[in-house]
């Protein structure tokens, strides 16, 4: 049975799938660390273990280029594609947010800020003092004194819940990593990115302790991480393969702040 089946179906049942986006976590995830271009054998061979076909690719690439977020290159039959400035300018916020440190000490202070939206409508959000909103129109910071679990539940949408319970079947799913062949993690770890990247993007965080005590994952931050770990050195050592159609992607100094640390 494919080790990745589940992650797979999952990622293709969630509507037409949009390849370009799987392309930015790739580039996000895997290319900049090594010298921020990747083939499009590699990239094709990337995308194929996980049902993308190759003129699904092309097209997204083109789509990509037409917009600005990449720019290729061809050396004799290889082409070659990287993120171009606008795109590294347009992917650089996103990436603070997605491979942020899950948070090692307890929460003692906390904040509630108050935002005016564009329609004059108050948003009030409670978060840690030392992450709360700059520029709120009103800020009070202090002490939790009682959270109902009535509260918790609010803090969550049901698409947020969701998404959460498919992440922690997919990191479930990811018990056995040690069998994964070098490949396989790597496409593993595509997967498990592109979806948190989903719902970082499209979700606010909540933090852990305000949980709800029966969310699938209660410090979804913490699991991805460690996921993200178990998966790092069969990746690297995919990346660092060469056959005769791929060429290995050499290693650009110290490791990037992409750890979750």
């Amino acid at each position: 049975m494919d080790p990745l089946a589940l992650q797979i179906a999952a990622l293709h049942n969630q509507g037409r799938l949009r390849v370009w986006s799987m392309v930015i976590t790739v580039f996000g995830d895997l290319v900049q660390q090594r010298g921020g271009e990747i083939s499009t054998a590699r990239l094709g061979c990337l995308l194929g273990r996980v049902g993308v076909e190759q003129g699904a690719m092309r097209t997204a690439l083109s789509r990509l280029g037409r917009d600005g977020w990449v720019q290729s290159e061809r050396d004799g039959r290889t082409s070659r594609y990287r993120l171009s400035a606008q795109g590294l300018d347009r992917f650089a916020p996103a990436t603070t947010r997605i491979y942020a440190a899950p948070r090692v000490e307890p929460v003692t202070r906390w904040a509630i800020a108050v935002q005016v939206g564009p329609t004059g409508r108050q948003e009030a959000r409670i978060s840690p003092a030392d992450e709360a909103p700059a520029g709120a129109e009103c800020l009070v910071v202090g002490e939790l004194q009682q959270i109902s679990e009535a509260y918790r539940a609010s803090l969550l949408s049901s698409e947020h819940r969701k998404a959460l319970a498919a992440l922690a079947a997919d990191i479930e799913a990811l018990a056995d990593h040690r069998k994964l062949c070098p490949l396989d993690a790597a496409a593993a770890r595509v997967l498990l990115i592109h979806r948190w990247r989903r719902i970082v993007l499209r979700f606010p965080e909540v933090p852990f302790s305000l949980m709800p005590t029966n969310t699938p994952l209660t410090d979804p931050r913490r699991a991805v991480a460690e996921a993200y770990a178990l998966l790092t050195q069969a990746t690297e050592i995919w990346l660092e393969s060469e056959t005769a159609s791929l060429m290995a992607m050499p290693a650009t100094g110290a490791p990037r702040p992409l750890r979750f640390t």
